[in-house]
C-alpha cells in the first residue's frame, strides 16, 4: 500500500517528523498531535471548504480545547504546508485545536474567488468559526491569526464581532486597503500591483487535489479558469479611495473591533505602518511588535534575529482562550528593534541593533527633533534656514537602488547603496552627528512645493550615510501630488503655485551613529516602483518652511530587560529539495539610448525554495517568475512592464502546468494591460484566457 495511500486513508496521523529550518529549534517536549489531513467545513448554501486540523491526541468531549483559525486562499494541500505544519503542530502540542481553511474558490474549496476581501470572504469566516466552535471537542472558545491576507482578513472578520472568537494576532498586516497595501502607495501606482496580479492568476488557477476531491477535480479547475478574473485590473478600475477600498478597512470604524488584538510587523515588509496606527486607535487590549523582519513570520524571522513567536503566541492564546493569568499583558505596549548601521549591500543577516519598549503610542518619552533646509544642508539652528528655489526634474530611472517594496527574506531584496539615486536627486545632508541618535516612529517632512505641472510625483527618502560616503534608506515614501489633501478626491496642481505638502515617512527605529550625516534625498521619480506620472514634471522646493522632523527617542536602560525566548517549532513537513532556487537580478542603461531595464529572474522557487517535493503526498512544485522593466532617461510614456511565470504541480502520472504572461504600458491619458492564461495536463493544453483591458488614467 502506497504512502499517498495511507495518507488519505489515515485521516489522523500521529508522531514527529524531523525539522529542518536553521531559524528554529524544534521544541522536544510536545504532546502527541493528530492530523486530519483533509474534511469538509459546510457552509449554509451549499458550498464546502477544504480544511486540515491539528488537535491534541487526547481531546475530545470530556477534555475540550480552544480552537486556532488560519483562513487563506493559498492551498493547504500544498500551497503553505512547508509552513504550515511546524507552526500550527506546534499549536496544537500546547493543548489548540489549530485549523488551516482554504477560502471559497481556493485550494481544495469548493466555489469561486473573485476578489481580495470581499464581504463574503468574511460572511464565511463568520460561519466557519460558528462551526469550530460548536465541534464536541471545542470549547467554545476561537482564535483567528494569519499573516498578509490571512492577518487583513482577522482584523476583518474581528470588525464582525463573531461571538465565538475571543482573540487575534494579525501578521504583516493593514488596517487601510488603499494606502498600505500592494496597489497604491500615497496615491502612485505601485509596480507590484502587476506583479501580484500575475501571483493570483498562477495562484488561482492551481487545481485541487484529485486524490482529496475526486473525479470532479478536472472540471472545478476549467470552470475555475474561466471564471479566473484578470487581477491586476480589478485595482486598477479603483485609482482613487473609494468605497472599493473602504470595504474591509477597519480604519473606518476602530470601535468594531471588541477583542484583543496581537499585531506585529518588520521593518523590511511593507506594512509597518500599520503596527502604531492600530496601537494607537483600537480601544481593546493589544500589543505591538516590530522586528527587523521581513514578509515573515516573526519565528523564521529574516532578517535575524528570528524570535519565540511560537511561544509568545501561545502565551497570548493562553491567556485570552484559557484564561491563564500569565503576565503578557504586563508586556510595553510596543516592543521594537531599534536597528543599526551595517552596509547597504541588499542584505544582512542578522540586523544589528537591541529590542526597546514603549509603554504608551504615541510615546510621551520621544519628542520632535527639527531640522531646517538650507542649500544642501540639514541645520538644527532655525535662524540658518535658507530661502531660495531648488528645482528637482529626475531621471525617469532614479530608483535603482530601490530593492523590493515588499521583502520576503531572499538575499538580494533590501536597498543598495543609495549614492547613484542620490546623485539623480536633490540632496540635504546634516553636519557629522557628534552623539548618537535614535529615532522611533514617522520621520515627517514640511515642503513648500510648486510644479510645473498638474500631475506629479514626489519620493522622499530618510538615508544614513557614513563616513566613506555609503547611503542606507532608512525611510521613504511617495506622493502623488494631486493627492495631498485627499486620497478620496484629488485635485490637479495650479502649475506655479505652491503648496505646503505633509509627508509622513514610513515608520522607522534606528541609531545614527556618531560621525554619520543623516539626508533627504528628493527626486520627482522612484522606478521600478512605482509608475511615473504622464508627463516629467519639474517640482520647485522653496527651502524657507521646509522642515524634517525627527522622532527622537532617549536611550533608556530599561531596555535590556527586553528579551525573547529562542524560535521552536513542532516537526517539519518532509520535503526534498530537487534543485535549488535562483534569483537573478539586474539593471543595466543602454548608453547610446538611455534606456535602462530592471529584471529579476526567479527560477525553481519564486521565494528561493528550490523545485521541492513534498514527500508525504508525493507531489512536485516547481515555480518559475521572470519581470522585466524598461524606461528610457526622460520619456515617462517609455514605461513598460511585463512578468512571464510558470508554475508546476505534479506527482507520478498527473503533471499540471500553468503558464502567465501580463504587460503594461500607458500614454498620457490611458493605461493598457493585457494578459494570457495557458493551463496544461500532462502535456496537453486544456484552456486558454486572454485578458486585455485599458484604462483613463485619472490623476494619476
Amino acid at each position: 500500500m502506497s504512502k499517498l495511500f495511507l495518507s488519505l486513508l489515515l485521516l489522523f496521523v500521529t508522531g514527529f517528523l524531523n525539522a529542518d529550518n536553521t531559524n528554529q529549534t524544534q521544541d522536544q517536549n510536545l504532546v502527541q498531535v493528530q492530523i486530519t489531513e483533509h474534511f469538509w467545513i459546510p457552509l449554509s448554501d451549499g458550498t464546502r471548504l477544504a480544511a486540515r486540523m491539528w488537535i491534541p491526541s487526547n481531546a475530545n468531549e470530556q477534555q475540550q480545547v480552544p480552537a486556532i483559525l488560519e483562513y487563506i486562499p493559498y492551498g493547504k494541500r500544498h500551497g503553505t504546508r512547508g509552513r504550515d505544519e511546524p507552526m500550527h503542530y506546534w499549536f496544537a502540542s500546547q493543548g489548540y485545536a489549530a485549523i488551516r481553511v482554504d477560502m471559497r474558490g481556493s485550494g481544495d474549496s469548493d466555489g469561486f474567488l473573485d476578489d481580495e476581501y470581499l464581504k463574503l470572504e468574511q460572511d464565511d469566516a463568520l460561519e466557519v468559526i460558528d462551526w469550530i466552535a460548536k465541534q464536541s471537542w471545542c470549547t467554545g472558545s476561537v482564535g483567528m491569526m494569519g499573516k498578509s491576507w490571512g492577518a487583513f482578513n482577522s482584523l476583518q472578520v474581528a470588525a464582525r464581532r463573531p461571538p465565538a472568537l475571543k482573540a487575534i494576532i494579525s501578521v504583516c498586516t493593514s488596517d487601510d486597503r488603499y494606502n498600505d497595501d500592494i496597489h497604491y502607495m500615497g496615491g502612485c501606482l505601485l509596480n507590484d500591483n502587476l506583479w501580484w496580479g500575475s501571483f493570483m492568476l498562477a495562484y488561482q488557477a492551481r487545481p485541487s487535489d484529485p486524490e482529496l476531491v475526486g473525479d470532479t477535480w478536472k472540471q472545478q479547475w476549467l470552470d475555475r479558469i474561466e471564471q479566473m478574473p484578470f487581477w491586476p485590473a480589478l485595482w486598477m478600475k479603483n485609482q482613487h479611495r473609494n468605497d472599493y477600498w473602504k470595504q474591509g478597512s477597519i480604519c473606518e470604524d476602530w470601535n468594531a473591533i471588541q477583542c484583543p488584538v496581537l499585531v506585529t510587523g518588520g521593518w523590511v515588509d511593507a506594512y509597518t505602518n500599520s503596527v502604531p496606527r492600530i496601537l494607537e486607535n483600537l480601544k481593546v487590549p493589544r500589543l505591538g511588535i516590530i522586528g527587523p523582519w521581513a514578509h515573515v513570520y516573526p519565528h523564521s524571522g529574516t532578517p535575524g534575529p528570528a524570535i519565540g513567536f511560537l511561544q509568545e503566541s501561545c502565551r497570548w492564546w493562553d491567556y485570552w482562550l484559557k484564561g491563564i493569568d500569565n503576565g503578557i499583558m504586563t508586556a510595553p505596549l510596543l516592543r521594537a528593534y531599534m536597528e543599526e548601521w551595517t552596509a547597504p549591500t541588499g542584505w544582512y543577516d542578522p540586523s544589528p541593533g537591541r529590542w526597546v519598549g514603549e509603554t504608551t503610542w504615541p510615546s510621551t518619552q520621544i519628542t520632535s527633533k527639527s531640522l531646517y533646509f538650507t542649500d544642501a544642508i540639514l541645520t538644527a539652528d532655525s535662524s540658518q534656514a535658507g530661502d531660495t528655489e531648488l528645482a528637482i526634474c529626475s531621471c525617469q530611472w532614479t530608483g535603482s537602488a530601490v530593492g523590493e517594496w515588499m521583502a520576503t527574506g531572499i538575499p538580494g531584496e533590501l536597498p543598495t547603496d543609495q549614492q547613484a539615486d542620490d546623485q539623480l536627486s536633490l540632496t540635504f545632508d546634516s553636519a557629522p552627528l557628534d552623539e548618537r541618535v535614535e529615532i522611533l516612529g514617522n520621520p515627517e517632512l514640511i515642503l513648500n512645493i510648486s510644479s510645473d505641472k498638474p500631475i506629479a510625483n514626489l519620493c522622499a527618502r530618510l538615508c544614513d550615510v557614513a563616513q566613506d560616503g555609503s547611503s542606507r534608506r532608512i525611510s521613504y515614501q511617495v506622493l502623488n501630488l494631486t493627492h495631498h489633501e485627499s486620497h478620496s478626491d484629488p485635485k490637479d496642481l495650479e502649475p506655479g503655485k505652491f503648496y505646503t505638502i505633509k509627508l509622513k515617512l514610513k515608520m522607522c527605529g534606528y541609531a545614527f551613529d556618531p560621525g554619520h550625516r543623516i539626508r533627504i534625498a528628493l527626486s520627482t521619480t522612484y522606478w521600478p516602483l512605482i509608475w511615473p506620472s504622464p508627463s516629467a514634471a519639474t517640482l520647485t522646493l522653496r527651502t524657507k518652511g521646509s522642515v524634517l522632523n525627527l522622532p527622537i527617542r532617549p536611550y533608556n536602560d530599561n531596555d535590556r530587560a527586553i528579551q525573547f525566548e529562542t524560535p521552536v517549532s513542532g516537526p517539519a513537513t518532509p520535503i526534498t529539495q530537487l534543485s535549488k532556487g535562483k534569483v537573478d537580478r539586474s539593471f543595466s542603461v543602454d548608453p547610446l539610448t538611455g534606456c535602462s531595464t530592471y529584471i529579476t529572474d526567479c527560477e525553481g522557487g519564486v521565494f528561493g525554495e528550490g523545485i521541492e517535493r513534498f514527500d508525504d503526498i508525493d507531489i512536485t512544485i516547481a515555480h518559475n517568475l521572470k519581470r522585466e522593466l524598461k524606461i528610457s532617461a526622460e520619456d515617462p510614456l517609455s514605461a513598460h512592464y511585463v512578468l512571464t511565470q510558470s508554475y508546476n504541480v505534479s506527482r507520478p502520472n498527473w503533471d499540471i502546468k500553468i503558464h502567465t504572461t501580463v504587460e503594461m504600458s500607458s500614454n498620457e491619458t490611458c493605461f493598457f494591460l493585457q494578459g494570457k492564461l495557458e493551463a496544461f495536463e500532462n502535456g496537453n493544453k486544456c484552456a486558454t484566457k486572454i485578458f486585455k483591458e485599458d484604462f483613463p488614467r485619472n490623476k494619476l
